[in-house]
């Protein structure tokens, strides 16, 4: 049986495997993946199956130009093995329904069209709206959670999210030293 729930910190690694395994190494060459890039997710979700992470979705916040605010959605993957499961729609459903419990006006994807428009997803306000790199117009899809949420956005899509701390350089030399006696100088 799948279940979905949000993603506990240990499972990142099973996450970016199978996100790997999805998309392989040009998912990090996606203009949306410089929305996320250090980032920290606002609603990160998985299914898993007795114990195995077997698909994952997430969503970030965004500015929609100046003044506006928005979800964006991605990357959503399954396992190979269970696809064509509805795994996939129940992680979109799921997600979106939290999203909405939260109070967020509108959720914006890449993707495609035909995949996407059972959720209530389309091009129809997303025309005003660009991405800051290449990407296909045809594939920046949004849907409102209100009603109007969308109406008149325009200008640049970009990234929201808190970002992610990370230690900085001369902390993680130290960490290491530290850990490392083969680092320290010896008394001859």
């Amino acid at each position: 049986m799948v279940t979905v729930r949000e993603e506990r910190p240990a499972e990142a690694a099973a996450r970016d495997a199978l996100l790997d395994l999805a998309y392989g190494p040009a998912r990090f060459s996606k203009t949306s993946e410089r929305l996320r890039e250090g980032r920290l997710p606002e609603l990160a979700l998985v299914a898993s199956e007795a114990r195995r992470i077997v698909g994952t979705i997430r969503l970030w916040q965004v500015s929609i130009g100046p003044d506006r605010l928005a979800l964006l959605l991605g990357p959503l993957a399954v396992a190979p093995d269970r696809r064509r499961r509805g795994i996939g729609s129940t992680l979109v459903h799921h997600a979106l329904r939290e999203a909405a419990r939260r109070g967020h006006g509108a959720v914006l994807l890449v993707g495609d069209a035909s995949y996407y428009a059972r959720f209530g997803f389309s091009c129809e306000k997303t025309s005003a709206l660009w991405l800051p790199g290449p990407f296909d117009r045809h594939r920046l899809l949004a849907r409102e959670l209100k009603p109007g949420a969308l109406d008149g956005a325009r200008g640049l899509i970009a990234g929201r999210s808190p970002l992610e701390k990370r230690p900085d350089l001369a902390t993680l030399v130290a960490r290491f030293t530290r850990s490392d006696n083969s680092r320290t100088p010896h008394a001859a």
